[in-house]
């Protein structure tokens, strides 16, 4: 029999082993239950605050992201005000430009007249008759050259613009394997080239309509006319290659609706404009379009910002292929000079330990290194001889 005190009378209470047992296994099950139930409470109590810390950043991210926003909607703001305000200015230059040349085309006009005038009045009777016969078969002569050689020259750009298409194509096919690449058949309306873009798992997204160029003059007709065919097939984008650009661009850039890009940067701008499409084609696909990220997304992609760091790439792009050709002049020449100024290095340091060994014999003290050079230098000369 064990005795226990009574926690209230302070009587002694003699109880057996077993109820002792019992006693002592349901207030230690009593003690773990309340310590569950307050490690569960605390647990609650944590989970709570860092379900608060975490809403406190989110919002605190999303206020930062609608400033950075707002900041990027003036900072372009500021930069249209400004290449609009240079447009002008370089409008004008050219505008005074055009206006000097006329003036010069009208003097020089003028003096041509007077000179002829003059060598009329000092012909005879019988040499004007004459003068006139051969002026004018001299005349017929010279525009039937011209007109030989404007056939010549239409025949000769239609012959390589039309090569120029089919190595486009070949390119846009081994550049873009997934995409379907259609051909626009002459006297066809809809550009030269239908560029069909298909993503990686096999959806079709959109339209790239590509007109090529040919010509030693630039046609602001050719807009308007890519604006029409690019409704007709419906395509997204449109874009016209052709060395003789806008004045206002000067190698790659946008113009009323559509690209317009030299033959070098028809590749960057591609691979720009798909990238554009597909993402355009999974936000109008997304049940999240309305979710502020998606419409900020959406925004940026149709929107000014996204043209300007098109451009800023080209810009970029084009800087590049001057510098990496510079580098290439400069390290190829560093290089040479290097490789002479070595070869001699080796040769005299092969010439001198040969001279030493042949005086002292087997006396001379071997130099760390020496094997390994002269192996380098005898092999360079088998090479050679070889």
């Amino acid at each position: 029999m064990n005795t226990i005190i009574c926690p209230n009378c302070k009587s002694k209470i003699e109880i057996s082993e077993a109820l002792r047992s019992e006693i002592e296994e349901k207030s230690k099950i009593e003690w773990e239950a309340q310590k569950q139930q307050e490690i569960e409470q605390a647990r609650k109590k944590a989970l709570l605050e860092s379900q608060e810390k975490l809403q406190k950043q989110f919002n605190n991210q999303l206020i930062e992201l609608k400033e950075d926003t707002k900041e990027k909607e003036e900072r372009n703001k500021e930069l249209i005000e400004q290449i609009t305000q240079l447009t002008k200015e370089l409008r004008q230059s050219k505008r005074e430009q055009q206006e000097a040349e006329l003036k010069m085309q009208r003097k020089l006009a003028q003096e041509e007249e007077k000179i002829r005038e003059d060598a009329i009045k000092k012909a005879t009777e019988e040499q004007h008759s004459k003068i006139s016969e051969l002026q004018k078969q001299l005349n017929d002569a010279s525009k039937a050259n011209d007109d030989l050689k404007r056939k010549l020259e239409q025949g000769s750009q239609q012959i390589q613009g039309e090569a120029f298409e089919l190595e486009f194509e070949d390119i846009l096919k081994h550049q873009y394997p997934n995409d379907k690449i259609i051909p626009v058949g002459k006297g066809i309306k809809g550009g030269d080239i239908i560029q069909e873009v298909w993503d990686s798992r096999g959806n079709f997204v959109g339209k790239i309509l590509w007109e090529l160029k040919n010509t030693k003059t630039w046609s602001e007709s050719w807009i308007d006319k890519l604006k029409m065919d690019k409704r007709t097939i419906n395509a997204e984008e449109a874009v016209i290659i052709s060395e003789v650009l806008p004045a206002t661009i000067k190698t790659a850039g946008f113009k009323e609706g559509v690209w317009v890009t030299q033959r070098n940067f028809c590749i960057p701008i591609c691979d720009t404009l798909r990238a554009k499409i597909i993402q355009l084609f999974y936000v109008r696909n997304s049940v999240q379009l309305k979710d502020e990220r998606m419409e900020i997304l959406y925004k940026y992609l149709t929107g000014a910002e996204f043209r300007h760091r098109v451009e800023a790439i080209i810009e970029a792009f084009t800087n590049m292929q001057d510098e990496i050709e510079k580098e290439k002049r400069y390290f190829s020449n560093k290089w040479a000079r290097d490789e002479k100024n070595i070869r001699m290095v080796v040769d005299s340091t092969y010439g001198m330990h040969g001279d030493l060994k042949g005086i002292i014999g087997s006396a001379l003290t071997q130099v760390k290194g020496i094997d390994l050079l002269l192996e380098d230098g005898n092999s360079e000369k088998v090479n050679g001889q070889l």
